[in-house]
């Protein structure tokens, strides 16, 4: 009687999930939501600029939010598609490795979020449609939301089933794609906030604006003192305070005063650019906007052109009272 041997068992089609697996996967989720943050963040701030809102509060001069979504997305984007690649690499060399837990949950979970987007976004599209709030650039919002999640939706629905493992060229096309509208996103970006070397010189324009709001104060609290303009701004000075003449902080020259009459002056500076337009290009909600000093409501008549600009000033006498000559020295002096 010959011995009965058992059949061998099956090749398991699924691997063990090994902590280069579960990193690997994590960092998909990681740079892909970044990515599609900034990306669409990156965006709103373009159709802000492209299309102010009279509604809308002011926007950052120096380009806070576009600095920021750039960066995210010029790093974020190329981590992502190489990841991608390195976990696509290692399901072709080991093919049990598309049956993972890990995976599986990743791409479920890229899928749920991606279909809430798309329904909350067509729920305020309709929503703000009824409300009769519709403006250009709000539906160009939903657009962009609209087909950005409708995108990673279907590319993840494709990569569940299988479709970018077994087509591995088409693959490495789209990877290609996708950084190619990164670096064209993130070059637009610079035709609305200028080179590096355009902040710079907007940021010694801002620092002028404060300096001479300075001086202005220091001015008109010269004239309540002593009844008079200073000759020249070194005449403002109190030793006891530790109030310094604030100078150029680009060329280190001192600020341009001329007295002009009893109640006015000019204060003059070089200013690199005109002050940036920044009205209605913010977002409705301005509890967090960043304001640039000579716009944004705060001081207006600050405003200016590029060049040597003056600001003329007046005194006025019933709004800003004179100090009196002798204040009461003991208790009886003042009842």
């Amino acid at each position: 009687m010959e011995p009965i041997v058992s059949a061998p068992a099956p090749a398991s089609t699924n691997s063990r999930t090994s902590p280069k697996d579960f990193f690997l996967w994590l960092g998909v989720i990681v740079t892909l939501y970044s990515s599609i943050t900034a990306l669409i963040a990156l965006l709103f701030q373009y159709i802000n600029y492209a299309f102010p809102d009279n509604l809308a509060d002011y926007s950052d001069p120096y380009g806070a939010p576009i600095r920021i979504a750039m960066a995210t997305v010029l790093v974020m984007v190329p981590t992502m598609v190489i990841i991608l690649r390195l976990i696509r690499s290692t399901i072709e060399k080991e093919p049990g490795k598309a049956n993972i837990w890990v995976r599986r949950w990743a791409l479920g979970l890229t899928l749920f979020i991606a279909t809430i987007s798309i329904l909350i976004d067509l729920i305020t599209l309709i929503n703000t449609f009824l409300g009769g709030e519709i403006s250009t650039r709000f539906e160009l919002k939903v657009l962009v939301v609209l087909l950005v999640a409708a995108g990673v939706f279907m590319h993840f629905l494709a990569d569940m089933a299988g479709y970018w493992i077994t087509n591995t060229k088409k693959a490495t096309y789209i990877g290609i794609g996708v950084c190619v509208l990164a670096v064209a996103v993130i070059v637009s970006g610079f035709f609305i906030i200028g080179s590096p070397q355009k902040i710079r010189m907007l940021r010694y324009d801002d620092q002028k604006v404060n300096d001479l709001q300075s001086l202005q104060y220091q001015v008109v609290n010269h004239w309540q003192v002593k009844r008079a303009l200073p000759a020249d701004l070194n005449s403002t000075v109190d030793l006891l305070s530790g109030q310094e003449v604030p100078m150029d902080p680009q060329s280190k020259a001192p600020y341009g005063y001329k007295v002009t009459g009893p109640y006015t002056f000019e204060l003059c500076a070089d200013f690199n650019l005109p002050t940036p337009e920044t009205e209605g290009r913010g977002e409705f909600d301005g509890r967090n906007a960043m304001y640039y000093t000579g716009v944004g409501g705060i001081s207006e008549n600050w405003k200016h052109e590029a060049g040597n600009i003056c600001f003329s000033r007046t005194i006025d006498p019933d709004r800003y009272q004179v100090f009196p000559d002798k204040y009461p020295q003991t208790a009886t002096e003042a009842m």
